[in-house]
């Protein structure tokens, strides 16, 4: 599995006639480096997500892929290239887990003709890896929301895509779960957009961070220069007690009106 570098030029989006959700919008991303996308609600973090997987199609801007613009791309090429784990997800597919996972190779299928030899081998491959050996015959609707959330990311794996996108990963999930799909994700291999609400988490496992609030950037960069207390106040509408944990070097931070 490889990563692709990410470059997005003053990408924007609205509805005609209406603000846009996201104003002109631009960062470059390393390939392998995971991007953490901050801010309220409202402020735009979906819509770039969307934007980012080829869901909708920018007013102004450009997103490429080393150096390939994904619109020029076919459909086919970029469902093998951008993976999406997204918040929206059916409580039952009617599947079992390793039929959901197989899911993931249909851009790779020619007819009807079901997965070849190469295609299981890569689905066992990302089952192991994720622990889902022993879960492979349940159906959804039966797994925890840690179990469920693994199973959604394997399905996006086994896609072998170069940039992985994922909405809210940690959303209804408890702290131990939380931990586990951050952990997980941190090490995958394909470079990674993720919007996450918990800034603490966000400054610990993102490479870089974007904050967004009302559609604009704030600040991008690394956590010790995006997270800092005039800028929270500003995105959040909260003060922001911020501390630097030695020897790890990661940000802390508390919050108070």
């Amino acid at each position: 599995m490889t990563a692709a570098s990410l470059s997005v030029e003053s990408l924007s989006w609205g509805l005609p006639r209406t603000e846009p959700l996201l104003q002109p919008t631009s960062f470059e991303l390393a390939a392998g480096q995971m991007l953490a996308i901050v801010g309220a609600n409202g402020a735009g973090k979906s819509t770039l997500l969307r934007l980012l997987y080829r869901f909708l199609r920018p007013n102004t801007g450009r997103i490429s892929l080393d150096g390939q613009d994904i619109w020029a791309m076919g459909a086919r090429q970029t469902a093998r290239s951008i993976a999406a784990v997204l918040q929206e997800q059916q409580s039952d597919f009617s599947l079992t887990v390793r039929e959901i996972i197989a899911l993931g190779r249909t851009p790779y299928s020619s007819g009807f003709g079901g997965q070849n030899k190469a295609d299981n081998q890569i689905i066992d491959a990302v089952i192991e890896r994720l622990k889902l050996t022993a879960l492979t015959g349940r159906m959804l609707g039966t797994l925890s929301g840690g179990e469920r959330q693994r199973t959604m990311i394997a399905r996006a794996l086994v896609q072998e895509p170069q940039l992985l996108i994922l909405d809210e990963p940690t959303n209804h999930l408890d702290i131990r779960h939380q931990l586990e799909v951050l952990r997980l994700i941190r090490g995958l291999g394909p470079t990674i957009v993720t919007s996450l609400h918990d800034l603490n988490m966000a400054a610990e496992y993102a490479d870089t961070l974007l904050m967004l609030a009302g559609g604009y950037t704030m600040a991008y960069g690394p956590a010790n220069k995006v997270l800092t207390a005039p800028l929270i106040k500003q995105g959040f509408g909260v003060q922001a007690e911020i501390q630097s944990l030695h020897p790890s070097g990661h940000t802390r931070l508390t919050f108070h009106l």
